[in-house]
C-alpha cells in the first residue's frame, strides 16, 4: 500500500565522501558502509598499514596517510583533494591524564587533532562545496562526554574508559563547533551535525567491557544497560549524511543507549 511516505534509502552513488580517522573503529566502519552504498571514498588515517588493509577490503577507495595534528602536512595532503560532497570528521586521540596532571603537550595534541583538524578539514571541504554550489553534509563525531561526566567513577573514567578530562573538553568543543558551523554554512545549503556515542565496542571499547566490574557500574547508568556497537554509530552517521535528514542541521544524535 502506498502510504505517501517514502522509506529511507541510503544510496550514495555519484557522491564523493571524505572520512578522517578511517583506519579503525567507527571511521573504518563508515568507509566500508559508504563504499558499499556506492560512494567514492577518500579514507584518511595516520597509520598506513590500516589504509593498506582497508583498500583491500574496499577496492577503489582513495587512501591518504597524514597526521591531522600537523596543520601544514594536512594542508599539503588535502588542500587539493578535489570535490567532496560528504565529510565525516572522526579522527581523534585519547591522551589519558587527570585534570591536575594535564600537560601542555597532551592538551595541545588533543585539541590539535580532535578540534583544530575538524576546523581545518571542514574549511577546505566547505569552500569547495560553496564554490560548486552543492548541498553538502558534514558529520562530526563527538561523544556523550560532551554532555555528562562520570561522578563516582573518576579513576575508572580516566584510566579504563580512556576519556580523560581533556578528551571530554575536546568533545564538548566539537559539539558546540558543530552548531556554529551549521549556522554559518546553512545559507549555502550545507548541513552540519554531530553523533555523540557512549562507549562503542571497537577494539578500544572492548577493553572497557573486559573489566566486568567497571562495565557493570557504567552500564547501570544506561537505560538500555548496554554499550553501543560500531554499526549503531555508523547507521546514525549515514542517516545524517543522507537526504533522509534534509531538515536536520546543528543537531546531535546521542547514540548512548
Amino acid at each position: 500500500e502506498d502510504t505517501g511516505v517514502s522509506s529511507m534509502k541510503l544510496d550514495f552513488s555519484g557522491l564523493r565522501a571524505l572520512v578522517t580517522g578511517a583506519g579503525k573503529g567507527i571511521g573504518r566502519g563508515t568507509v566500508k558502509a559508504l563504499h558499499a552504498s556506492g560512494a567514492k571514498v577518500v579514507a584518511v588515517s595516520r597509520t598506513n598499514a590500516d589504509l593498506v588493509s582497508l583498500a583491500k577490503e574496499c577496492p577503489g577507495i582513495e587512501p591518504v596517510c597524514v597526521d591531522l595534528g600537523d596543520w601544514e602536512a594536512t594542508e599539503k595532503a588535502l588542500g587539493g583533494i578535489g570535490p567532496v560532497d560528504l565529510l565525516v570528521n572522526n579522527a581523534a586521540v585519547a591522551l589519558v591524564q587527570p585534570f591536575i596532571g594535564s600537560t601542555k603537550e597532551a592538551f595541545d595534541r588533543s585539541f590539535n587533532v580532535n578540534v583544530r583538524s575538524v576546523l581545518q578539514v571542514s574549511q577546505m571541504v566547505a569552500k569547495g562545496m560553496i564554490k560548486r554550489r552543492v548541498a553538502g553534509s558534514i558529520v562530526n563525531i563527538s561523544s556523550i562526554l560532551a554532555y555528562v561526566t562520570f561522578p563516582g567513577l573518576t579513576t575508572y573514567s580516566e584510566c579504563t574508559l580512556h576519556c580523560g578530562r581533556t578528551r571530554s573538553s575536546t568533545k564538548g568543543a566539537i559539539t558546540m563547533l558543530t552548531k556554529a558551523m551549521a549556522m554559518e554554512l546553512g545559507p549555502y545549503k550545507i548541513r552540519v551535525n554531530s553523533v555523540n556515542p557512549t562507549v562503542v565496542l571497537t577494539d578500544m571499547g572492548k577493553k572497557v567491557s573486559a573489566d566486568t566490574e567497571f562495565a557493570k557500574k557504567l552500564k547501570a547508568r544506561h537505560p538500555l544497560r548496554k554499550f553501543a556497537e560500531v554499526e549503531d554509530v555508523v547507521n546514525s552517521i549515514l542517516f545524517l549524511l543522507s537526504d533522509s535528514s534534509a531538515s536536520t542541521s546543528g543537531s546531535s544524535i546521542l547514540v548512548d543507549a
